[in-house]
């Protein structure tokens, strides 16, 4: 794989990764919920549902997208139920700031994994992978060394992307240190998410 081509998947990547979408709504919102803590375990739940994705096309599994959408199917309402669930917890969420950190070290592998599914059943990601990704690189021509750079590449490129997304929205978090401002904030981001559940679950898969 030559250097130009590497620029170029990488180049738009970014712009695919940077154009808001439910992977960014969700978050946005979560850091708006929890902090950054939890919050940066879903954004690596995210880079791994891409990562897949890049592996599923690489492998010349493709067709399994395009073939077997029930699955699809599944996977995006997985996400679709676990959003609309934080999105729940948000808005019943206790007053208290030392509540809301209290909570933030319990459900780092639910975080992950609502990130993942996000990914995974997201209509955008799967286009991007599937029908972007072969015009943008010889996938016939991928050996192990340049899957190896691909994956870091969309490791590095993604998280340039999404962890400014969610230290400024942790840091509007931090900002506000009442109660009811920390109420008010759970609830504007359980409404994003809930939103950005219905909105996956309308999408076609």
């Amino acid at each position: 794989m030559t250097l130009a081509g590497l620029l170029t998947y990488s180049g738009a990547l970014f712009i695919a990764a940077a154009i808001p979408g439910p992977g960014i709504t969700a978050i946005v919102a979560r850091a708006l919920g929890s902090g950054f803590r939890e919050t940066f375990f879903m954004g690596l739940g995210l880079v791994l549902g891409d990562m897949t994705y890049l592996t599923a096309v690489i492998l010349g599994l493709a067709f399994v997208a395009q073939t077997f959408t029930e699955v699809f199917l599944v996977i995006k309402f997985a996400g679709v139920l676990y959003l609309a669930y934080i999105a729940w917890k948000l808005w019943t969420s206790g007053l208290l700031p030392q509540e809301i950190a209290a909570r933030k070290s319990s459900s780092i592998g639910m975080s992950f994994l609502s990130g993942l599914l996000v990914t995974l059943g997201n209509p955008k990601t799967m286009l991007f992978y599937v029908a972007l990704v072969p015009t943008l690189i010889d996938i016939r021509s991928i050996g192990l060394r340049d899957y190896g750079l691909l994956l870091a590449t969309t490791f590095v490129v993604l998280l340039v992307v999404l962890v400014p997304y969610m230290l400024l929205a942790s840091r509007a978090r931090t900002l506000m240190k009442k109660p009811k401002a920390l109420q008010a904030l759970n609830r504007v981001a359980a409404g994003i998410l809930a939103g950005t559940a219905a909105f996956i679950a309308t999408r076609a898969a």
